[in-house]
């Protein structure tokens, strides 16, 4: 492997202007199949396997020419205080309303509060139920209009009018994560490099990769199905890793160049050592992206084809783009007092007065500190801190993260609502209106489809069910049924006593699918429960059986690429513990915020409530992937450096002076990138920000700063142990690039000194 990378970069680096004029073709040939692409579809709610859906899906087949997602808008009136909505004046007021939306466009029907008996014990609050012949995502403008001015003009009359459902859904506000996270990247990088060139690289081709895979992505939108969510996926990963990937890279030929490489030779040997580290981490990126597709959720499918597809695409960059923009500008990226070569000897003419003055500085071996005045990097010295002490940090790593992680034992898995949107929306005041008229349970009623296609009386039937609903303990009302036109499927709606993500009405969910076989024994009718509350429960029921086996395929495929990699078994074990230490501590920290509300305030978490159901399997997927990336960059640099001679104590000591500070400033990149999105309005948003962003600091600078030295520090020699039968059926890759050290010339000065002088004559 490293030996063909090793060439691969040479190539580049003398082709420097084929490679980026390539790369400047598929960025505009994916542009333009962007621009002339038909418009990306929306998000899907089916979800295959499921009760939900399939009622959905019998929705559709028996009442045709509906749409079971259709919008709705649910209207709510509330009376000024003393007043009641059945007052003449208010009355005329929610009629004329009713009136005038009926006649609006795509308008399927609207039904009124007083017709309906949507009025609140007290009269202080009603509804109007208005509902479209398609999805809200296809609603027109004038639709929209037409809602929005009928509700303005209720308003002047002197009720407080608000707008539930999907038809008016407002946009989370925006946040500037991208922005900031390039900004901060920016600053890392400057700092970590001090060169403007060295941190800019990164940067270009980090957006370089982005933007060649968001092309692609909506090129590629309507005919596999791509929805704008995999663009902002990709986005995100693409940023971290691709500036992570090229990060590496560089500061490995850096590193070449300082031990007295020339800079085709040091982009070579960077490529064939640290791009070697860069395919595999970028291999395990993709496996636990791809692993989304065993969880049986198209729409996670598909997320994780378009980010791998990112990732894939930020790793060629690094292993071409890379080495040939290193060619243009060979030296900018080397820190500014690396870039005049002291082993040049440069006279002027004497001045005048006939002298010539002649400095002699000492350099340090490397050519980057002068001798006498080097720290030891704090690299170094945490590593010594560890190696010395490992019982002691491996104890209180496992401890403290195992406690981070208790509060995940709680976790309650749903789809937040309206009640986590922020109180300045209409949906949120719409929510908390109908709550306190009509109880918590109002705004997530349960659907319920009955199939009275092969019984005797069919309205008999469906009688027999509602009655057999209403009398289950937890439910309080139960609406007139709705059949189609062919009368054999009917629809009602049971309201519930408890909130749509209280633990309660998933028991009570639980109980009506329980008692099911004897209501339809004895009413000789079958149905299905569904409806948005219904569907959140079995999404997160189905997302909690998929989890185990999503994270058997991924850590056992990841596993074996590790042992691959490191020819060792003990140190993929080492690797997949590490990773759920840290993915364990961030699930309890989302808990711990956007669930039980400690510290939600400072995040601007608004309403607490259950753990989007997606975000465990999620976040389980994305972190693997990233936690394997620092697993391999570090590891990696320790296994050359015991390769090469070292004993396992001081290899590890050598594997973090090389390799802990550019570890740490990538995982700060990628908390950057991912923090950036806690900036935006969305509730779920901030949650996937805020979960990622704490999930790599917890694996870069806890699993792979402390557990992974520790106990690389106690298994010393035996870490590296592979069985000699399967160390001969394993293919060797050489990630560490032994066999470049072989075969690459020697550089320029070098020596067996420790510290060389140089002339400089002036």
């Amino acid at each position: 492997m490293s030996t063909f990378l090793h060439r691969v970069a040479h190539w580049a680096f003398r082709r420097r202007r084929t490679v980026v004029l390539v790369w400047v073709a598929v960025l505009a040939a994916v542009f333009l199949g962007a621009v002339n692409s038909s418009e990306a579809p929306e998000d899907s709610a089916s979800l295959p396997g499921i009760e939900s859906q399939q009622a959905f899906d019998l929705l559709d087949e028996r009442f045709p020419g509906t749409e079971a997602d259709g919008a709705q808008a649910r209207v709510v009136f509330v009376a000024a205080d003393g007043q009641q909505v059945t007052s003449t004046a208010n009355r005329s007021a929610v009629d004329t309303l009713v009136d005038e939306v009926a006649d609006g466009p795509q308008v399927a029907g609207a039904t009124s509060p007083f017709d309906a008996h949507a009025v609140s014990e007290d009269a202080s609050t009603a509804y109007a139920t208005i509902t479209y012949r398609t999805t809200a995502d296809d609603l027109t403008e004038a639709s929209k209009e037409a809602l929005t001015e009928a509700v303005e003009r209720a308003r002047g009359a002197g009720l407080t009018v608000e707008v539930g459902g999907s038809a008016l859904k407002t946009e989370p506000a925006q946040g500037i994560g991208e922005v900031l996270g390039i900004l901060v990247a920016a600053a890392v990088l400057l700092i970590t490099f001090g060169s403007l060139a060295a941190a800019g690289l990164p940067l270009l081709t980090a957006v370089l990769g982005v933007g060649i895979s968001l092309a692609t992505i909506t090129a590629l939108g309507s005919a596999l199905g791509f929805s704008s969510t995999v663009g902002e996926l990709a986005m995100m990963l693409g940023l971290a890793v691709g500036i992570d990937y090229s990060l590496f890279v560089v500061s490995r030929y850096r590193e070449e160049r300082a031990k007295g490489y020339q800079a085709q030779e040091a982009a070579a040997l960077a490529v064939g050592t640290a791009g070697s580290a860069v395919v595999f981490a970028g291999l395990t990126v993709v496996i636990a992206l791809l692993g989304l597709s065993v969880v049986g959720v198209p729409t996670l499918t598909k997320m994780g084809i378009g980010s791998a597809g990112t990732v894939l695409v930020g790793v060629l960059i690094a292993l071409t783009a890379v080495p040939a923009l290193l060619g243009f500008w060979p030296d900018a990226v080397l820190p500014r007092r690396d870039r005049e070569d002291p082993r040049r000897t440069r006279s002027r003419r004497p001045g005048r007065f006939g002298r010539t003055w002649t400095w002699t500085w000492t350099w340090s071996r490397q050519g980057t500190t002068p001798a006498g005045t080097a720290r030891t990097p704090w690299g170094v010295r945490w590593a010594r801190f560890v190696t010395r002490r490992p019982v002691a940090v491996l104890l209180l790593t496992v401890v403290g993260l195992g406690a981070l992680a208790v509060p995940s034992l709680n976790l309650r898995m749903g789809m937040p609502g309206a009640e986590s949107k922020p109180t300045t929306t209409t949906e949120r005041r719409a929510y908390d209106a109908l709550a306190d008229g009509f109880g918590p349970g109002f705004n997530g009623p349960l659907t319920v489809v009955v199939d009275v296609k092969g019984a005797d009386d069919p309205a008999a039937a469906v009688t027999g069910v509602s009655d057999r609903l209403a009398d289950i303990e937890g439910i309080v009302s139960v609406s007139p049924p709705h059949f189609n036109e062919a009368k054999d499927t009917a629809v009602v709606s049971a309201v519930p006593s408890t909130g749509p993500a209280g633990e309660q009405t998933q028991d009570l969910v639980r109980t009506i699918r329980d008692e099911r076989p004897a209501i339809e024994s004895a009413t000789g009718a079958e149905f299905q429960v569904t409806g948005t509350t219904a569907l959140n429960i079995d999404v997160g029921r189905k997302m909690q059986d998929a989890l185990v086996p999503y994270l058997a395929v991924v850590v056992g495929l990841a596993f074996l690429l590790l042992m691959v990699v490191f020819r060792s078994i003990l140190v993929p074990v080492k690797a997949a513990l590490g990773f759920l230490l840290s993915v364990g501590a961030a699930l309890g920290a989302i808990v711990t915020v956007f669930q039980e509300g400690h510290g939600a305030g400072v995040f601007g978490v608004e309403e607490t409530g259950p753990i989007m159901s997606t975000m465990p399997i999620f976040l389980v997927g994305i972190v693997f992937g990233l936690a394997m990336d620092y697993q391999v960059f570090l590891v990696s640099r320790i296994r050359e450096a015991h390769i090469h001679g070292e004993q396992p104590g001081q290899a590890v000591v050598t594997g973090f002076r090389h390799s802990a500070q550019v570890v740490g400033a990538a995982a700060l990149i990628m908390m950057a990138v991912f923090g950036g999105f806690m900036t935006g309005g969305e509730s779920m948003v901030k949650m996937v920000g805020f979960g990622l962003a704490s999930a790599v600091f917890f694996d870069a600078f806890v699993v792979r700063m402390a557990f992974v030295p520790a106990v690389l520090a106690l298994l010393g020699k035996r870490a590296w142990w592979l069985p000699g039968r399967l160390d001969r059926l394993l293919p060797r890759v050489d990630v560490e690039g032994e066999a470049l050290t072989r075969r690459a010339p020697a550089p320029d000065h070098a020596s067996g000194d420790d510290d060389r002088r140089e002339s400089v004559t002036v």
